[in-house]
């Protein structure tokens, strides 16, 4: 896409003469579909349904009923879909010149960003709706403000403009874990703050890694990763330092929450995991004799340990 896109979502829908022709003109229903379902970046949203589902249970004491279960799950999904689908619209400009991502729907031309927006539109209205019809409405309007927080805080505000983009933008990705407390309760409590803190704290560890992997493709599309504007030295203390406050955190929910044996034994030993990985980023950044940082390492890393902790939430109350 030649066409540098604007913050503006009434700017993503002018047009269609902006967008590029479609790479596949005579693609089928099935493709199509799977262009709307990319829009959703279904790979980031499995991630957050692993800390919605034992969430739910952790709020219930148990097993909660299916009717929170379900909307939690799909409504859930929704609204991060929406969000993502707008991110895709905002950002496709950048997205057309880093190779991680130019396959995207909206840089191959497979849907208009007029399409898009209309999709991540009526999905997110649909998310917040059926929150507020088979949950409450709490869960309602904490799924609005994550929509609202990560297409305009992250993708419009700060995404372009600080290096702290991840920092403050990546709450949005903790807000599932709030709104399915408050599906399953109705209200917000203490251990669902340690929750989203478990995962705004975890965010940078997890995302900065891929920014240092990725830098020569976050410089070229102008967007100040913290990877791709600081040396790798300074990105990876950053590193420990988020890493070890996510540790510290997940044994503060011991505590608050009341958890078990099983989720203390989980937490202490695959936080003292993740972390010796965060410090060895940081070990083999300071002393090159090391070898090569292994970024993605720590990346991937990431992804395990959050789910072994929340595995370890789900998996606890059954156990009391």
């Amino acid at each position: 896409m030649s066409q540098r896109s604007t913050s503006s979502l009434e700017t993503a829908t002018a047009s269609e003469e902006t967008t590029p022709q479609p790479l596949h003109p005579h693609r089928g229903r099935r493709s199509t579909i799977a262009a709307y379902v990319a829009l959703t970046k279904p790979r980031i949203i499995e991630l957050l349904l692993t800390t919605t589902i034992p969430t739910v249970i952790l709020a219930a004491g148990g097993w909660p009923s299916w009717q929170v279960l379900v909307s939690c799950v799909l409504f859930g999904y929704l609204a991060a879909g929406s969000a993502n689908a707008y991110n895709m619209v905002l950002d496709r400009d950048i997205d057309a010149v880093m190779n991680r991502t130019k396959q995207r729907p909206l840089v191959t031309g497979e849907i208009s960003p007029r399409s898009a927006t209309i999709f991540a539109t009526a999905i997110g209205i649909l998310s917040i709706v059926g929150f507020v019809i088979f949950t409450n409405w709490l869960a309602g309007a904490l799924a609005a403000v994550a929509i609202l927080l990560y297409v305009v805080l992250y993708t419009m505000i700060l995404k372009r403009r600080t290096d702290q983009n991840i920092i403050w933008g990546g709450a949005a990705g903790c807000m599932p874990v709030l709104i399915a407390w408050a599906a399953q309760t109705g209200t917000l409590d203490w251990p669902a703050a340690i929750l989203f803190l478990i995962i705004f704290f975890w965010t940078p560890p997890h995302y900065w890694p891929l920014s240092m992997k990725f830098a020569k493709d976050y410089r070229r599309a102008g967007v100040p990763m913290l990877g791709a504007v600081a040396d790798d030295v300074t990105v990876s203390r950053r590193i420990v330092l988020y890493g070890g406050l996510t540790v510290l955190t997940t044994l503060a929910l011991i505590p608050i929450a009341s958890m078990g044996l099983l989720y203390s034994i989980a937490a202490i030993a695959s936080g003292a995991w993740f972390l010796w990985s965060c410090i060895d980023l940081y070990r083999h950044t300071r002393q090159p004799e090391l070898g090569r940082p292994k970024a993605m390492k720590v990346f991937h890393g990431s992804i395990y340990y959050l789910a072994i902790v929340f595995l370890a939430i789900a998996i606890d109350p059954f156990l009391v």
